[in-house]
């Protein structure tokens, strides 16, 4: 599919990106670092933690990154902010009604969800230095891609009842976001539907087993 863009525009946005918001994206790992650390956690405050930091990160990546800078190459872009906004929002009221709870357990899928959050937070970013090698030019989470397949990682290690409607924004952006991986040779974006299509089909299975019990 032709993009209204070229690819030296697309990755500028990123060198643009990372110069004007720094340090915030050291900020924004961080954060992220937190919200793993925090899994290992039997208190219940970790719940409301990684729910409301998923709804700001998504809330951060359509306003600041779609929003004020992808919009500058693409007026779609604030289509997909205005995506972006709503699913932090949903995340924010989810976690303010106690909806989601998180933990991991020793069991294969959780460590798969524990690998998606490992690799949007660190292997995403990490394979783009060593690919372009450009810190400027470096993809992380706050950034679409990353941030979606962190997402996707977290919901996989939801326990009880999950609300499915969240996962239909990041569905969306899976089969947009891959464009990246064709287009542009971001190939780390090939995990963006592989994570994708394991949550929907894990979380779907294990909604159908909780309904027969």
């Amino acid at each position: 599919m032709k993009t209204p863009f070229s690819v030296e525009q697309f990755f500028h946005v990123f060198e643009q990106y990372n110069l004007e918001i720094f340090p915030g994206q050291i900020v924004i790992a961080l954060l992220g670092i937190l919200g793993l650390v925090l899994l290992q956690v039997k208190a219940p405050i970790k719940d409301r933690y990684i729910g409301v930091f998923l709804g700001l990160l998504w809330i951060w990546t359509g306003l600041i990154y779609h929003i004020a800078f992808f919009s500058i190459i693409n007026e779609a872009a604030y289509l997909f902010g205005d995506l972006f906004i709503l699913q932090g929002i949903l995340f924010l009221y989810n976690s303010f009604k106690g909806r989601l709870h998180f933990s991991i357990e020793p069991d294969i899928a959780d460590y798969i969800g524990y690998f998606f959050i490992l690799f949007g937070l660190v292997i995403y970013p990490l394979i783009g230095l060593i690919s372009k090698g450009s810190i400027t030019g470096i993809i992380s989470l706050g950034l679409p891609c990353p941030s979606v397949i962190f997402t996707f990682g977290f919901l996989i290690l939801t326990k009880d009842h999950l609300p499915k409607y969240l996962l239909i924004i990041p569905s969306v952006w899976a089969l947009i976001g891959i464009s990246a991986a064709v287009n542009f040779g971001v190939y780390q974006d090939l995990m963006i539907l592989i994570s994708a299509i394991f949550a929907i089909v894990f979380l779907g299975f294990r909604k159908k087993a909780t309904k027969k019990i």
